[in-house]
Protein backbone atom coordinates (compact mmCIF):
# COMPACT_ATOMS: atom_id res chain seq x y z
CA UNK A 1 0.00 0.00 0.00
CA UNK A 2 1.43 3.38 -0.98
CA UNK A 3 2.04 5.90 1.79
CA UNK A 4 0.30 9.30 1.69
CA UNK A 5 2.56 12.01 0.38
CA UNK A 6 3.59 14.83 2.71
CA UNK A 7 1.47 17.19 0.65
CA UNK A 8 -1.63 15.04 1.15
CA UNK A 9 -0.98 14.85 4.90
CA UNK A 10 -0.71 18.63 5.11
CA UNK A 11 -3.88 19.05 3.05
CA UNK A 12 -5.82 16.71 5.36
CA UNK A 13 -4.45 18.50 8.43
CA UNK A 14 -5.45 21.87 7.02
CA UNK A 15 -8.96 20.60 6.25
CA UNK A 16 -9.32 19.22 9.78
CA UNK A 17 -8.12 22.52 11.23
CA UNK A 18 -10.55 24.43 9.03
CA UNK A 19 -13.44 22.26 10.21
CA UNK A 20 -12.41 22.72 13.84
CA UNK A 21 -12.14 26.48 13.48
CA UNK A 22 -15.48 26.54 11.68
CA UNK A 23 -17.11 24.60 14.52
CA UNK A 24 -15.59 26.88 17.14
CA UNK A 25 -16.78 29.89 15.20
CA UNK A 26 -20.28 28.44 14.96
CA UNK A 27 -20.45 28.26 18.74
CA UNK A 28 -20.30 32.06 18.78
CA UNK A 29 -22.97 32.52 16.12
CA UNK A 30 -26.03 34.33 17.59
CA UNK A 31 -28.45 31.66 16.36
CA UNK A 32 -26.40 28.90 17.97
CA UNK A 33 -26.10 30.85 21.21
CA UNK A 34 -29.87 31.40 21.26
CA UNK A 35 -30.53 27.71 20.65
CA UNK A 36 -28.16 26.63 23.41
CA UNK A 37 -29.79 29.13 25.78
CA UNK A 38 -33.23 27.75 24.93
CA UNK A 39 -32.01 24.24 25.72
CA UNK A 40 -30.66 25.42 29.07
CA UNK A 41 -33.89 27.30 29.84
CA UNK A 42 -35.93 24.17 29.12
CA UNK A 43 -33.64 22.10 31.32
CA UNK A 44 -33.99 24.56 34.18
CA UNK A 45 -37.79 24.73 33.78
CA UNK A 46 -38.07 20.93 33.81
CA UNK A 47 -36.02 20.79 37.02
CA UNK A 48 -38.14 23.55 38.58
CA UNK A 49 -41.37 21.77 37.62
CA UNK A 50 -40.20 18.54 39.23
CA UNK A 51 -39.70 20.41 42.50
CA UNK A 52 -43.05 22.21 42.19
CA UNK A 53 -44.93 18.98 41.47
CA UNK A 54 -43.31 17.34 44.49
CA UNK A 55 -44.34 20.29 46.67
CA UNK A 56 -47.93 20.32 45.37
CA UNK A 57 -48.40 16.55 45.15
CA UNK A 58 -51.43 16.39 47.44
CA UNK A 59 -53.18 19.27 45.66
CA UNK A 60 -52.50 17.63 42.31
CA UNK A 61 -53.29 14.01 43.02
CA UNK A 62 -55.36 13.87 46.21
CA UNK A 63 -57.76 16.84 46.29
CA UNK A 64 -61.09 15.30 47.42
CA UNK A 65 -62.98 17.91 45.38
CA UNK A 66 -61.41 16.68 42.13
CA UNK A 67 -63.41 13.93 40.37
CA UNK A 68 -61.48 10.85 39.34
CA UNK A 69 -61.82 7.96 36.90
CA UNK A 70 -59.97 4.76 36.15
CA UNK A 71 -58.45 2.90 39.07
CA UNK A 72 -58.87 4.94 42.29
CA UNK A 73 -55.94 3.02 43.79
CA UNK A 74 -53.82 3.24 40.65
CA UNK A 75 -50.05 3.28 41.00
CA UNK A 76 -49.76 6.20 38.55
CA UNK A 77 -52.02 9.25 38.47
CA UNK A 78 -52.66 11.26 35.32
CA UNK A 79 -53.94 14.80 35.94
CA UNK A 80 -55.77 16.61 33.15
CA UNK A 81 -56.40 20.37 32.96
CA UNK A 82 -59.03 21.28 30.37
CA UNK A 83 -61.73 23.68 29.16
CA UNK A 84 -64.94 22.46 27.53
CA UNK A 85 -64.68 25.11 24.79
CA UNK A 86 -61.13 24.14 23.85
CA UNK A 87 -61.21 22.05 20.62
CA UNK A 88 -57.78 20.45 21.23
CA UNK A 89 -59.05 19.34 24.64
CA UNK A 90 -61.57 17.12 22.87
CA UNK A 91 -58.81 15.34 20.98
CA UNK A 92 -56.76 15.08 24.17
CA UNK A 93 -59.74 13.59 26.01
CA UNK A 94 -59.98 10.78 23.45
CA UNK A 95 -56.30 9.95 23.90
CA UNK A 96 -56.67 9.97 27.68
CA UNK A 97 -59.72 7.73 27.47
CA UNK A 98 -57.75 5.25 25.35
CA UNK A 99 -54.89 5.28 27.86
CA UNK A 100 -57.33 4.54 30.68
CA UNK A 101 -58.84 1.64 28.74
CA UNK A 102 -55.40 0.18 28.06
CA UNK A 103 -54.06 0.56 31.60
CA UNK A 104 -56.07 -0.78 34.52
CA UNK A 105 -53.55 0.57 37.02
CA UNK A 106 -53.99 4.20 35.95
CA UNK A 107 -55.86 6.81 37.97
CA UNK A 108 -57.25 9.87 36.17
CA UNK A 109 -57.75 13.15 38.04
CA UNK A 110 -59.92 15.86 36.46
CA UNK A 111 -58.98 19.52 36.98
CA UNK A 112 -61.63 21.87 35.63
CA UNK A 113 -59.68 24.85 34.28
CA UNK A 114 -62.12 27.19 32.48
CA UNK A 115 -59.96 29.86 30.86
CA UNK A 116 -62.04 30.68 27.78
CA UNK A 117 -64.68 32.90 29.32
CA UNK A 118 -67.91 32.84 31.33
CA UNK A 119 -69.57 30.09 29.30
CA UNK A 120 -66.64 27.78 29.99
CA UNK A 121 -66.84 28.60 33.69
CA UNK A 122 -70.58 27.87 33.74
CA UNK A 123 -69.94 24.45 32.18
CA UNK A 124 -67.13 23.72 34.65
CA UNK A 125 -69.30 24.63 37.63
CA UNK A 126 -72.14 22.49 36.26
CA UNK A 127 -69.78 19.56 35.72
CA UNK A 128 -68.51 19.68 39.30
CA UNK A 129 -72.07 20.06 40.58
CA UNK A 130 -73.08 16.93 38.66
CA UNK A 131 -70.68 15.00 40.88
CA UNK A 132 -73.29 15.30 43.65
CA UNK A 133 -75.66 13.23 41.49
CA UNK A 134 -72.97 10.67 40.68
CA UNK A 135 -72.84 11.56 36.98
CA UNK A 136 -69.65 13.58 36.63
CA UNK A 137 -67.83 11.23 34.27
CA UNK A 138 -70.88 10.74 32.03
CA UNK A 139 -71.59 14.47 31.92
CA UNK A 140 -67.93 15.33 31.34
CA UNK A 141 -67.72 12.93 28.40
CA UNK A 142 -70.90 14.36 26.87
CA UNK A 143 -69.68 17.96 27.22
CA UNK A 144 -66.34 17.03 25.67
CA UNK A 145 -68.12 15.26 22.83
CA UNK A 146 -70.24 18.30 21.92
CA UNK A 147 -69.04 20.01 18.74
CA UNK A 148 -69.96 23.64 19.11
CA UNK A 149 -70.04 26.37 21.72
CA UNK A 150 -70.68 25.00 25.18
CA UNK A 151 -72.75 27.77 26.75
CA UNK A 152 -75.40 27.87 29.48
CA UNK A 153 -78.17 26.57 27.21
CA UNK A 154 -76.17 23.70 25.71
CA UNK A 155 -74.74 22.78 29.12
CA UNK A 156 -78.19 22.39 30.66
CA UNK A 157 -79.53 20.62 27.57
CA UNK A 158 -76.71 18.08 27.74
CA UNK A 159 -77.28 17.73 31.48
CA UNK A 160 -80.88 16.70 30.85
CA UNK A 161 -79.82 14.33 28.07
CA UNK A 162 -77.49 12.40 30.40
CA UNK A 163 -80.20 12.05 33.03
CA UNK A 164 -79.29 14.79 35.48
CA UNK A 165 -81.99 16.51 37.52
CA UNK A 166 -81.43 19.96 36.05
CA UNK A 167 -83.19 21.88 38.82
CA UNK A 168 -81.14 20.07 41.44
CA UNK A 169 -78.04 20.73 39.36
CA UNK A 170 -78.76 24.47 39.35
CA UNK A 171 -79.10 24.46 43.13
CA UNK A 172 -75.91 22.48 43.56
CA UNK A 173 -74.06 24.94 41.33
CA UNK A 174 -74.54 27.57 44.05
CA UNK A 175 -72.33 25.63 46.46
CA UNK A 176 -69.33 27.91 47.20
CA UNK A 177 -67.12 24.83 47.52
CA UNK A 178 -67.35 24.41 43.74
CA UNK A 179 -66.08 27.92 43.07
CA UNK A 180 -63.33 27.21 45.59
CA UNK A 181 -62.29 24.04 43.77
CA UNK A 182 -62.03 25.89 40.45
CA UNK A 183 -60.02 28.67 42.11
CA UNK A 184 -57.62 26.09 43.53
CA UNK A 185 -57.23 24.51 40.10
CA UNK A 186 -56.41 27.90 38.61
CA UNK A 187 -53.84 28.64 41.32
CA UNK A 188 -52.31 25.20 40.90
CA UNK A 189 -52.04 25.68 37.14
CA UNK A 190 -50.30 29.00 37.71
CA UNK A 191 -47.83 27.40 40.12
CA UNK A 192 -46.97 24.81 37.46
CA UNK A 193 -46.62 27.38 34.64
CA UNK A 194 -49.71 25.96 32.91
CA UNK A 195 -51.18 28.83 30.91
CA UNK A 196 -53.32 26.99 28.37
CA UNK A 197 -55.37 23.89 27.76
CA UNK A 198 -55.08 21.00 27.39
CA UNK A 199 -52.29 20.18 29.81
CA UNK A 200 -51.38 16.96 31.58
CA UNK A 201 -49.29 16.11 34.60
CA UNK A 202 -47.82 12.61 34.68
CA UNK A 203 -45.36 11.67 37.39
CA UNK A 204 -43.04 14.65 37.70
CA UNK A 205 -43.63 15.98 34.19
CA UNK A 206 -45.97 18.65 32.82
CA UNK A 207 -47.08 17.89 29.25
CA UNK A 208 -48.80 20.82 27.50
CA UNK A 209 -50.95 20.43 24.42
CA UNK A 210 -52.40 17.32 22.80
CA UNK A 211 -50.29 14.29 23.70
CA UNK A 212 -50.68 11.26 21.44
CA UNK A 213 -51.45 7.89 23.00
CA UNK A 214 -47.99 6.40 22.42
CA UNK A 215 -46.19 9.35 24.00
CA UNK A 216 -48.65 9.36 26.88
CA UNK A 217 -48.09 5.67 27.51
CA UNK A 218 -44.32 6.20 27.52
CA UNK A 219 -44.70 8.97 30.11
CA UNK A 220 -46.89 6.71 32.25
CA UNK A 221 -44.36 3.88 32.02
CA UNK A 222 -41.57 6.28 32.95
CA UNK A 223 -43.53 7.52 35.98
CA UNK A 224 -44.26 3.94 37.00
CA UNK A 225 -40.57 3.01 36.85
CA UNK A 226 -39.49 5.74 39.27
CA UNK A 227 -39.37 5.21 43.05
CA UNK A 228 -42.45 6.56 44.79
CA UNK A 229 -41.66 9.38 47.17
Amino acid sequence: MSKPTPGLVITIALLALALLLSALGALHHPAVIDYLQQLEDRRQLAAELKSLIAARRDALFNDPAAPTAGNPEGDVALVTFFDYNCPPCREAALNIEQAIKDDRSLKLVFKEFPILGPTSKFAAVAALASHKQGKYETFHRALMGFHGLVNERTTLTIAAQVGLDVEQLKRDMEDPAIAGAIARNSALAGDLHITGTPALVVGDEVMPGVVDVAKLQRAIADARSKPKG
